[in-house]
């Protein structure tokens, strides 16, 4: 036998599988985080991709706007815009001259706040903190992309004389990898103009980790390309949500070369699909509820073979999560049809829906959580089983005794590649 344990809240559980069809526990090729992770930032910004430095860029008197996720731990945005701002203030750029915007996200839980409410730290004194506003009347249009989506953007940032991006870069749902061109679409785009971009997510090519053909990922570069912008900042985090390796500089340069660091972080080769696969979010918060601990099942499915079974190992501590989630669930009965409503109207809620309806298409899955099951199976349409022991047991009946199974463990940030095309 084989003991495997995966995260469970903020435990572990022990999957005790026969040695004979166990085939790996796979995990990200993660390292530890830096010791110093403003250190590590600000290492980039001197170090920059492509490009010159922000203090030989930036002149006295320049205005000067930075779009951040208002999604992520204050922390983290804390470090990032101390790190920038004084390499602008270097330049003789003051603070008063600074706006610092919120991008949107499209993937906020409903009813997610941004986590920026006030800050009294004394290296923002004077910087203004800004909500970025979708309305039309303000956003200024800079053209049209080959794919004829229509690019309204922040007046505030068109109108700056200096644009810098900062973010993360880890695995997206549909956009590949987060960070770079996003703080442009859908960071600081108009309701139309994400709406357009993001009525191609059903897409096949609109797939974690995947770039090239990705339209997705094609409309935001093309977009971002349209305004300009001067300085980015890409920050790439292990599993624990510890800063590995930062990458600054020309917008494309530098997110180029944080993707194909973080490929080697997150994407594992396997030698082939596997019958059944039990995948871990990683834990609390990454499965603190159904709607957050879906998200890693697109980085997975492609390791599962076509009718295998899914074992999704979440605590769900929270229940379900997102409303709009629940509704579209209980709602839609086929792909097709929540499909053509992502196409019209984007939801977060809807697009994990879509996600998960797809991946029930090509497989059983099988939760294992203290979701209640009538929510479980009545309206997210999943088998249920309350040890991860009991769901091997159903593998085993389903799939005979022969099955070989995969273990992951931080499905949210693993991506199963395989090595040749079966």
């Amino acid at each position: 036998m084989v003991d495997v344990w995966l995260p469970y809240g903020n435990a572990e559980v022990c999957l005790r599988v026969p040695t004979e069809n166990f085939l790996r526990m796979i995990m990200p090729n993660e390292g530890k985080g830096v010791e110093n992770p403003q250190e590590e930032v600000e290492r980039s910004l001197k170090e920059p991709i492509g490009t010159k430095r922000l203090s030989e860029i930036v002149e006295p008197g320049d205005k000067i706007s930075i779009v951040i996720s208002g999604d992520e731990d204050p922390s983290f945005n804390l470090l990032v815009l101390k790190s920038i701002l004084k390499e602008l203030n270097e330049a003789g750029a003051r603070n008063e001259d600074v706006d610092v915007i919120k991008g949107y996200n499209p993937l906020r839980m409903d009813g997610q706040k941004s986590s920026i409410e006030s800050w009294t730290d004394e290296a923002l004194k004077g910087v203004k903190i800004l909500d970025h506003e979708r309305k039309p009347e303000n956003c200024l249009y800079v053209g049209e992309t080959s794919f004829g989506t229509k690019v309204y953007l922040n007046r505030g940032f068109v109108e700056s004389k200096i644009k810098i991006i900062a973010g993360l870069l880890e695995p997206h749902p549909y956009t590949g990898y987060s960070g770079g061109r996003d703080g442009v679409l859908p960071g600081v785009s108009s309701v139309e103009t994400i709406q357009h971009n993001l009525s191609m997510v059903t897409h096949t090519k609109a797939r974690p980790g995947l770039l090239e053909g990705n339209l997705v990922h094609e409309d935001m570069v093309e977009a971002a390309r349209l305004v300009g912008v001067d300085f980015t900042l890409n920050v790439v985090r292990n599993s624990k949500q510890e800063i590995i390796k930062a990458f600054a500089g020309d917008l494309e340069g530098a997110f180029n070369r944080g993707v194909a660091f973080a490929d080697e972080l997150y994407k594992v080769p396997i030698d082939g699909r596997a019958d059944a696969i039990f995948v871990s979010p990683g834990g609390f918060p990454f499965d603190m509820n159904l709607y957050e601990s879906c998200k890693g099942i697109n980085n997975v499915i492609e390791a599962v073979k076509k009718d295998g079974i899914l074992v999704l190992v979440a605590e769900c501590s929270l229940g379900y999560g997102d409303s709009d989630f629940y509704e579209c669930m209980a709602k839609f009965r086929d792909l097709k049809r929540i499909e053509n409503s992502l196409k019209k109207r984007f939801s977060s809620g809807g697009y994990v829906a879509y996600s998960l309806m797809r991946a029930l298409e090509k497989v059983d899955v099988i939760l294992v959580s203290t979701l209640p099951d009538y929510h479980a199976f009545e309206v997210f349409k999943l088998k249920t089983a309350r040890t991860v022991n009991e769901a091997l047991r159903y593998v085993f009946d389903a799939a005979k005794k022969n099955a070989k199974i995969l273990a992951i463990s931080h499905g949210n940030v693993t991506m199963p590649v395989l090595k040749q095309k079966e």
